[in-house]
């Protein structure tokens, strides 16, 4: 499968391919014809690469993360510390987003609450 198909037919952007290509972990991709040819261990890893992109994952940490993956005998630790870091910053970003959601819902409930009390009422 070359890099259009297999951009095509998987949805991945041609972006993600060539950076995946320039990192030098297709080890398995044949150059024919001048056109890399993708097999189902390339287009596996291709999976791990969009996950880690859809998680937040810059561009250096998803290459660090596959370099791990690719060349490091008995890495699980490391990635699965870049996994609990990234987990825990998401964290961080939810309970941020939860506190200002109850921020403006105080915010909102205080105009409801003006607009029912009489005209003479109100502060």
């Amino acid at each position: 499968m070359t890099i259009q198909e297999a951009s095509e037919h998987y949805q991945i952007p041609m972006n993600i391919l060539r950076e995946y290509e320039s990192w030098g972990l297709c080890g398995v991709v044949k150059k024919v014809m001048g056109l890399w040819q993708y097999d189902d261990t390339d287009l596996e890893r291709l999976s791990i690469i969009m996950t880690l992109h859809d998680i937040g994952f810059s561009s250096e940490e998803v290459e660090t993360y596959m370099r791990l993956l690719l060349e490091t005998e008995h890495s699980e630790a490391q990635r699965l510390r870049m996994l609990e870091q990234k987990r825990s910053r998401a964290l961080d970003e939810i309970h941020f987003k939860e506190h200002q959601l109850q921020r403006l819902d105080y915010l909102r409930h205080e105009i409801y609450q003006s607009q029912k009390q009489p005209e003479g009422a109100k502060r």
